[in-house]
């Protein structure tokens, strides 16, 4: 890892609990999170919605208390499938770091590429957030709870990512989001603006033979609480197109999250991801099950 993206991610985190001072445990309470307002896990590992990351943070602790989560994902479309495991730790509500693991199988498409059937892309992502302003639940009703977060992504199968033209097999995006419930009408709003060079989120590599610059992308996320346990909503997500092999497009999903208890939150969605390699329109279903404490 470069030394200016270990900075990026560790920074934040260590200046923040430096000013932390020391807690008996008695004294770091958690739980206190009204439902599902600690959103679900995305496909990069960060708290928020399948494909969109949000400002929540991690766990269902409040700011007098540490939490977690840990989360399995699924995406099957056409021609691929897309898992996700990963962890994530909210400190007082304040910061949030966060592993994911992702590998997307490529069935009979590696096959016809002379990878061998189902050949798997690899990539970990390590990502830290930190909430530098409001709440998305108290205080202004028009204000949103704001956080800048970081993820780095390292891709793990460099022959592939260079065969179909990226220039790096590993990257940073940078991104500020901003997302508020507005509880009396039982509405979620959420936007993200994502500074990235990666391929298919960085499964194809960063920057590429069209383009190796960072662009700004934009992640949309709209929901509606039908109860304390339930919300049903759908994400918008926009992506570069830097490889003249590979077309990308934007993704789009339509989901619902039930939050089964405190602790358990399982979440489906339609999702369509668009042109991936030499595929076409790949749609699919995904499902996801969090734990957090």
């Amino acid at each position: 890892m470069k030394f200016h993206s270990c900075f990026a991610i560790c920074a934040v985190p260590i200046m923040f609990l430096a000013l932390v001072q020391p807690l008996h445990a008695k004294e770091l309470r958690q739980g206190g999170k009204l439902l599902l307002t600690n959103g679900i896990a995305s496909l990069e590992g960060s708290s928020g919605g399948g494909l969109a990351s949000w400002s929540l943070i991690a766990g269902n602790e409040t700011r007098d208390g540490i939490g977690g989560s840990a989360h399995v994902t699924v995406a099957e479309f056409e021609d691929y499938r897309l898992d996700s495991e990963g962890f994530a730790l909210g400190f007082f509500n304040r910061v949030e770091l966060s592993y994911a693991r992702q590998a997307l199988n490529t069935k009979g498409v590696g096959a016809a590429l002379g990878l061998g059937y189902g050949y798997q892309l690899n990539q970990d992502i390590y990502g830290a957030k930190l909430r530098i302003a409001g709440d998305v639940v108290y205080g202004d009703p028009l204000m949103p709870q704001i956080a800048v977060g970081v993820q780095h992504k390292r891709n793990l199968d460099s022959p592939v990512t260079a065969a179909v033209g990226a220039v790096h097999a590993e990257g940073t995006d940078y991104y500020v989001s901003a997302t508020k419930l507005f509880l009396s009408h039982s509405i979620l709003v959420g936007a993200t603006a994502r500074y990235t060079k990666a391929n298919q989120g960085g499964l194809l590599g960063f920057g590429g033979d069209k383009k190796d610059d960072y662009s700004l992308q934009f992640e949309g996320s709209l929901a509606y609480q039908l109860s304390r346990k339930l919300v049903i909503g759908g994400e918008y997500r926009t992506k570069p197109d830097n490889l003249s092999i590979a077309r990308e497009e934007d993704w789009y999903d339509l989901f619902a999250a039930f939050a089964i208890n405190r602790n358990l939150t399982v979440a489906a969605a339609y999702a369509n991801i668009g042109s991936v390699a030499t595929s076409k329109e790949q749609r699919g279903g995904l499902l996801s099950l969090r734990a957090s404490f």
